[in-house]
C-alpha cells in the first residue's frame, strides 16, 4: 500500500524504490562481481610490476658490483704505475688502459641493452 502512494508522487523513482526495496540484488550482485574481478585482476598487476622492477634494481645493482669488483684492479694498477713515474706510453700502461676501456664499453653497452629492453 505504501508502494501505490509513494510510485504516485511526484519525486518518485521506481527504479530507486526498488533498489531500496532489494528487488535487483541480482544485478547488483553481478557488478559487485564483475568489479571485484577487476580489482584483484589489477592487484596482481600491480604486485607483477613491483616484483619486475626489484628484480630489475637488484640485477643492476649486482651488475654495478661485479663491474668495479672486475675493474678495481685496473685502475689501482694503473694509478699506481702514472704516479710511480711511468709513461702512458708503457706497455703495461697501455694494455691497463686498454682493458678500462674495453670494461667501460661493456658497462656502456650493457645499460643501453637494458635500456632498449625495458622501452619494449
Amino acid at each position: 500500500m505504501n508502494e501505490v502512494k509513494l510510485e504516485r508522487g511526484p519525486f518518485c523513482r521506481k527504479d530507486l524504490l526498488s533498489a531500496l526495496a532489494g528487488k535487483q540484488a541480482g544485478k547488483e550482485r553481478a557488478i559487485a562481481d564483475r568489479t571485484r574481478r577487476v580489482v584483484l585482476t589489477s592487484l596482481g598487476v600491480l604486485r607483477e610490476q613491483k616484483v619486475d622492477r626489484k628484480r630489475q634494481s637488484s640485477l643492476a645493482l649486482v651488475a654495478l658490483v661485479l663491474f668495479l669488483v672486475f675493474l678495481g684492479p685496473f685502475l689501482w694498477k694503473l694509478t699506481d704505475e702514472l704516479i710511480g713515474g711511468e709513461l702512458i706510453g708503457d706497455y703495461t700502461v697501455q694494455i691497463t688502459l686498454g682493458a678500462v676501456a674495453v670494461s667501460s664499453a661493456t658497462l656502456a653497452a650493457m645499460l643501453i641493452a637494458g635500456q632498449l629492453r625495458r622501452r619494449l
